[in-house]
Order: C-alpha cells, then sequence, then structure tokens
C-alpha cells in the first residue's frame, strides 16, 4: 500500500508552494507582522472556504451530473419501449383478465398530476399480475424475444443503468425469461409445473413492464410533451390509441 499517494502529494506541493510564497514575501517586504496578520486571515477564511466548496458547489455540480445522468436513462428506457416494450406490454396486458382493474387508471391525460401518477403508481404496484396460460404461445414469444436478444444484451452494457434500479431489474427478469425459453427446444410437451415456472417468470416481467412504463410517462410529462404526447397515442392500454392525430373536438 502506497503512503504517498497521489492526493498526499499534491497536498504537500501547495502547503510547501504556500510557505515559499510566504517566506519570499517576509525576506522581500520585511514587516513580519504584516505577514503574520494575513497568514492567520487567510487560515480564518479557510473553513468558510471549505464549507462553501464541498457544500455548495459540490452540490450544484452533483445535482447537475444527476439530471444529466437521468436524461441519459430515460433515453435508454424510451428506446426500450419503442423497439419492444411497448408491443410487448400490449401482448401482455390483453391476455391478464384482470387487467380491467388497473385498464382505466392507465389512461394517461394532458390533465394529469404528480398526484395522479403517485395514485395510480400505488394501484399498479398492489395489482397481482397474472396472464391466461391458454392464450400464451410461448414458441411465438420465443421467436420474436429472440430477434431482440442483441437489443436487451446492449442495454445491459451501459453503464448508465447501473443507477437506474428499477429499469435494470426489468431487463434482468427480460433477459431471465428470454434464456429459459431459449433452453427448451419443444414447448407441447413441456409438464404443467414447468409451465407454471415459466409463466412466473413472464409475469414477473409483465409487472416490471407495467410499473417502468407509468414512471416513464411520468419523466415525458414533465419535460417532454410532444414525446408525451405520442406516447398517449400509442397507450397499450388504450385499445382506441393511434399515433395517427386526430381532429380536436
Amino acid at each position: 500500500m502506497k503512503i504517498f499517494t497521489w492526493e498526499i502529494k499534491i497536498g504537500l506541493s501547495l502547503v510547501i508552494l504556500s510557505s515559499i510564497i510566504y517566506t519570499l514575501k517576509y525576506f522581500t517586504l520585511g514587516d513580519p507582522l504584516n505577514t503574520y496578520m494575513y497568514v492567520f486571515n487567510a487560515g480564518g477564511f479557510l473553513p468558510l472556504n471549505v464549507l462553501f466548496v464541498t457544500m455548495v458547489i459540490n452540490k450544484l455540480l452533483s445535482v447537475r451530473a444527476q439530471r444529466d445522468r437521468l436524461e441519459k436513462i430515460n433515453m435508454v428506457i424510451g428506446m426500450f419501449y419503442s423497439e419492444l416494450g411497448t408491443e410487448m406490454l400490449a401482448r401482455l396486458s390483453h391476455n391478464d383478465p384482470g387487467v380491467g382493474k388497473i385498464k382505466d387508471h392507465l389512461l394517461v391525460s394532458e390533465g394529469w398530476t404528480d398526484k395522479n401518477f403517485n395514485s395510480v403508481k400505488k394501484i399498479i404496484s398492489a395489482h397481482h399480475y397474472q396472464t391466461d396460460d391458454s392464450n400464451i404461445n410461448f414458441a411465438m414469444l420465443h421467436h420474436w424475444l429472440s430477434s431482440k436478444r442483441d437489443f436487451i444484451l446492449r442495454l445491459l452494457e451501459n453503464p448508465a443503468l447501473l443507477e437506474h434500479g428499477p429499469f435494470t431489474e426489468l431487463l434482468r427478469a427480460m433477459s431471465h425469461l428470454m434464456d429459459e425459453l431459449s433452453r427448451r427446444s419443444d414447448f407441447t410437451t413441456l409438464p404443467e409445473t414447468d409451465l407454471n415456472h415459466l409463466f412466473m417468470d413472464l409475469n414477473r416481467v409483465y409487472r416490471h413492464l407495467v410499473i417502468q412504463w407509468l414512471g416513464y410517462m411520468h419523466y415525458l410529462k414533465k419535460n417532454y410533451p410532444y414525446l408525451f404526447s405520442f406516447a398517449m397515442r400509442v397507450n397499450p392500454f388504450d385499445e382506441n390509441a393511434s399515433p395517427v392525430v386526430g381532429e380536436q373536438a
């Protein structure tokens, strides 16, 4: 273990440089009293300077950096839903017999406030996500998800997502489901126990998809009205959804 790290070396260099400057001042200009007073005045202001730099400037820089990271993360989330998230959410919700309990709550509109989003989040978090096993074709689902595997893997490699737990959990659940499906060659001969296991993995993905989708809609509503407008027009929970902009009544 190194005793003199680069931080210590820089610190010692600055202290030595400061001592040299004060020594030159003393021998060049004389007046030791003035030099001593200046040293004490500078030393008295030093704690305030440290306080200002560490607690104010660093805080502002941290907030700015966090905002920039959030922008990048939500760009990735938007790509995910455009590529496959919205379509898969529509497929799963249409095969959820109990979706009626949350469907109307997820018809996001322009008039929604933070209170609306927070209230609906509690409702969908408590929902029991259960797809109808008679309407899910795992062979077709496997074929479709296989075409998206490279896309999912690229998202998982994105370092920005390490700081966004909920979306990372969604990708992890999606990746696990894809791995489970890829290990089975024939879905028609699977025992009921194994099918139940696959549905458990599928419903986990379904739950994460819904909750993360609402969070993304909330972000768009607050920051990007034009993106929010499009997201509303392709809302997977709206049976009348259409990307075409119709005439206002």
